[in-house]
């Protein structure tokens, strides 16, 4: 319980520094920085973003899952997984290759384009997995009533999507929200990319921390919209029903266009970034492979990531088994706390670090214990979940059997527990350090001089338009990146029993 609360208490930084910031700045100026045209224009351009991309989103992901879970379109296996794949590209080579590709590709229209294709399997796993679970029984007592099947789409199958649609889309919101190099590249203006200018500027100003304000005002806002549609309707059914697989809908003459939406995804999500890379890897030869710093990038990187996965997943576990173990009030009130922070942008958490250390605790700014602590909060509910659902599978009384035998609390859950929960703590680890090898922002503001990550690497050379300096960093990151979204997507199909 103390650590579960000790952690809970750090999980707070980020939200205490946007508090105590405002306060400190004074009413007067905090005012004039945030009600001045350059903000409304970030809150357009943010709206805009959010109403045009997650609409196009929504209608993409459930279009694909109903397409390769409903229907008897050829090879289905194989367009799910090319559905999940491009979470294996970080957001910022897909942004890289489409500039390569079209260079006048700027503004509104490029961001919610590469936004889009970036960010739609988020939508696409829980719908695609609900759409398996669902119980057929409900489509043909619609079909009984003499629905036609887009009757029975929209009035049996779509209202049961909406948990699913709605977690989903705030997945995508929040990551449109937090995103920095993509919009970079693509020269669209957000909050974020307007503080991290902000800082690099003029180093922790109070025009960044008071767009930091903003920005979480923003990501609490979508947090209520989401809880807002989401509503309170019941979705689930008393008994299980036969189990048996849904009826798959024969396509007929629609096969062709069908297949012709699964294949210009995957070209458009997969095709783009990896015919760019392989362009620009056959231009630059041998010798854009710089093998020195390439290997000093992969093994930071490396590090970064196993060491970040190794302390999140040890700060979460007191609160995995407490969820699990002794649910209650106040332990609801703790597990929110760590999973509010997974809500704040990279940009805003690592702000927060920054001021603390600067004015606290000057040592530690720009040391690898700051950043890792950084990587922990970022990640902390990606750590959560998985834990906890492993946690939950292994039987209580095998922990009072070993507590009875002489064992403590502690070495119990340590010695019984965690071993048999270590498949989920691996997953765990896998997606925390997936989500560590494709960060870029909070590890540009945070990351001790002389660091040198694939991602920062990659924007480096980017940033000096070397676009072919830069080919093997973004492949190096797909390729650390491709087992992990494998791992997810074979976990996704194992927990809807398919």
């Amino acid at each position: 319980m103390l650590a579960a609360g000790i952690v809970s208490l750090f999980s707070l930084l980020p939200v205490g520094f946007v508090i105590w910031i405002g306060i400190q700045t004074g009413w007067e100026t905090a005012s004039a920085l945030i009600f001045r045209p350059r903000v409304g224009e970030l809150l357009i351009n943010t709206a805009m973003l959010l109403a045009v991309a997650i609409p196009i989103s929504i209608i993409l992901a459930v279009t694909l899952a109903w397409l390769t879970e409903r229907t008897d379109l050829p090879g289905a296996r194989i367009w799910s997984w090319f559905a999940v794949a491009p979470l294996a590209v970080p957001a910022f080579v897909h942004s890289y290759a489409w500039v390569s590709l079209i260079p006048g590709l700027h503004g509104l229209l490029g961001g919610v384009l590469v936004s889009v294709l970036a960010y739609f399997p988020f939508l696409y796993l829980p719908v695609s997995a609900q759409l398996r679970r669902l119980d057929p029984a409900m489509e043909d007592a619609a079909a009984s009533l003499g629905n036609g099947p887009w009757r029975v789409f929209f009035f049996a199958v779509l209202p049961q999507l909406r948990l699913a649609i709605c977690g989903g889309s705030l997945l995508v919101g929040l990551h449109l929200l937090a995103e920095y190099g993509l919009y970079v590249m693509i020269r669209f203006d957000t909050f974020t990319t307007a503080i991290v200018d902000q800082f690099q500027s003029a180093f922790n100003g109070p025009a960044a921390n008071m767009l930091g304000g903003v920005l979480v005002v923003c990501c609490f806002g979508l947090l209520g919209i989401e809880a807002l549609l989401r509503g309170n309707e019941r979705y689930a059914r008393v008994g299980s029903g036969a189990a048996r697989d849904p009826f798959k809908q024969k396509l007929g003459v629609l096969t062709l266009p069908a297949f012709l939406i699964v294949f210009a995804t995957a070209g458009l999500s997969l095709g783009v970034p990896f015919i760019t890379l392989a362009r620009w890897l056959i231009i630059g030869g041998f010798d854009s492979w710089r093998l020195d710093s390439i290997g000093t990038a992969l093994g930071q990187t490396i590090i970064f990531a196993l060491s970040g996965a190794l302390l999140t997943t040890i700060i979460s576990v007191p609160m995995a088994w407490l969820s699990v173990r002794a649910p209650g009030r106040f332990q609801r009130i703790m597990e929110a706390c760590h999973y509010y922070v997974g809500s704040l942008p990279g940009v805003v958490v690592a702000l927060a670090l920054v001021t603390v250390t600067v004015r606290v605790a000057l040592p530690l700014y720009q040391t690898i214990f700051t950043l890792l602590f950084a990587y922990a909060l970022l990640f902390l509910p990606r750590s959560l979940v998985g834990l906890r659902a492993s946690i939950a599978q292994v039987p209580i009384e095998l922990e009072q059997a070993a507590v009875a035998l002489g064992r403590s609390p502690a070495q119990a859950v340590m010695h019984i527990t965690m071993r048999l929960a270590a498949p989920g703590v691996a997953v765990s680890m896998a997606l925390v350090g997936l989500g560590i090898t494709n960060e870029l922002t909070a590890t540009l503001m945070l990351a001790p001089n002389g660091t040198r990550t694939l991602a920062m690497q990659f924007w480096s050379l980017t940033s000096e338009i070397d676009y072919v300096g830069a080919a093997p960093y973004a492949l190096m990151m797909v390729l650390l990146s491709l087992p992990m979204t494998l791992l997810l997507y074979a976990q996704s199909r194992r927990l809807s029993g398919r």
